[in-house]
């Protein structure tokens, strides 16, 4: 079965009933954990987004190991959960936000990549995503969210 386009789904569900609007969410959310994610986040969590940046940074923070050595594989679930909650978002001051905590976190921990390129290509490669997402806030937050990177692009 071809899936629909988004406007064919926006036409379809315009007109339709709230009890059947609601079965049709409550069912999308049944089938796969994304979606229940997602409407989590759009019911519950997107009015107060600074309670949901701190639930994303606090999930990263226990997701690292205390240890100074880290796992490529374990760096790549930290990754995708943290791209996944950024992508519910949608806003660059969150994505900002939640980047720089992964990026502080593993600098504070002193996380040694050792020879692994895997673990420091990750890494830079989320100090090239701040530096694209702070290119499109206000000015006056660039130099904040700057401010917070002092040291981050010289670890690896």
């Amino acid at each position: 079965m071809k899936p629909a386009t988004i406007s064919e789904l926006k036409k379809a569900l315009a007109p339709l009933p709230r009890e059947e609007l609601l079965d049709a969410c409550v069912r999308l959310a049944r089938f796969k954990v994304d979606n229940k994610e997602l409407l989590t986040y759009l019911l519950l969590k997107s009015d107060d987004e600074d309670a949901y940046v701190d639930d994303v940074c606090a999930e990263i923070s226990e997701q690292l190991p205390a240890a100074r050595t880290v796992h490529k594989k374990t760096l790549r679930k930290i990754v995708r959960t943290m791209d996944k909650c950024i992508r519910y978002s949608g806003n660059k001051e969150t994505e900002l936000q939640i980047r720089i905590h992964f990026c502080r976190q593993i600098v504070e921990r002193k996380i040694y990549f050792g020879r692994c390129r895997v673990s420091a290509n990750m890494y830079l490669a989320q100090i090239k995503k701040i530096e694209k997402a702070l290119e499109k806030v206000h000015p006056d937050l660039q130099f904040d969210f700057r401010e917070q990177m002092i040291g981050l692009d010289e670890y690896v």
